[in-house]
């Protein structure tokens, strides 16, 4: 099939259009909720020092979002993202059973 100018432009379109949608997605940033069904799968808290310590024996003090390999927060934010929720922003100070150290 010989490229043409149409093709290029339906190309160029779609593209244009995944880019625009990809960074309103990436730019909605809203808070995570402890209600949020995927953070109550994973027993997400805000706030660490809440977590239930019977419920996730595997819980230690200490441990954070801001220092979970899966945080992905900028340095002096009070959150960030992570991998395990999208475009959700994490508290800095907040746990999830998926905590994972460096």
């Amino acid at each position: 099939m010989q490229p043409s100018r149409r093709n290029f432009l339906v190309f160029s379109l779609g593209v244009g259009s995944s880019l625009a949608l990809s960074r309103i997605s990436l730019a909605d940033g809203s808070m995570l909720s402890e209600a949020d069904p995927a953070a109550q799968k994973l027993g997400y808290k805000q706030d660490a020092t809440t977590v239930d310590k019977t419920r996730f024996a595997n819980y230690a003090a200490g441990q954070e979002c801001s220092n979970c390999s899966l945080y992905q927060g900028k340095t002096g934010e009070p959150s960030g993202g992570c991998v395990l929720f999208g475009s959700k922003q994490v508290a800095l100070h907040g746990w999830c059973s998926s905590y994972s150290s460096f």
